[in-house]
């Protein structure tokens, strides 16, 4: 199903493959982490660049290209005089990703017992491991799935 996100004037790494469609919207560092930073409530300028310390230039560039690619949604602030940032569905339907990565990151960016943040549920308790599986719901690895090149 196609998304409502404006992609005609994208320049398409390789064409035809999912991921790599993905990294060419939201790959580099910056897009994911203004990502991550909306999904915990940033919504202001401001807001995102005390968390993730990124150039004003940059920043600007950033949450343009999200909205643009239909991932943000600028609205008026409560105040009336300044604009905010809100995920769109588009943009909600990343927080697998960024659950991902970061439980990747957790198994394999810090030593045993260093310090980091965690992910919890709304009763406190760290989510359960990510998993793909098949339509049966078995789990399914590198090793038990294809890749089908469809034309």
């Amino acid at each position: 199903m196609m998304s409502d996100a404006p992609v005609d004037d994208v320049t398409w790494t390789d064409p035809t493959c999912p991921v790599a469609r993905t990294l060419d919207i939201v790959g580099d560092r910056w897009s994911l982490l203004i990502v991550r930073d909306a999904m915990d409530g940033a919504r202001s300028f401001t807001d995102f660049q005390r968390r993730t310390g990124v150039a004003r230039n940059i920043l600007t560039d950033r949450l343009r290209r999200l909205v643009d690619r239909g991932i943000l949604r600028r609205e008026p602030a409560a105040s009336g005089r300044r604009q905010v940032y809100v995920l769109t569905d588009v943009g909600r339907d990343l927080f697998v990703v960024v659950v991902a990565m970061r439980q990747w990151g957790e198994r394999h960016m810090f030593a045993p017992g260093e310090a980091h943040s965690v992910l919890v549920d709304e009763s406190g308790r760290p989510l359960a491991p990510l998993r793909a599986v098949d339509a049966d719901g078995d789990g399914v690895d590198v090793d038990s799935t294809t890749v089908l090149r469809r034309a």
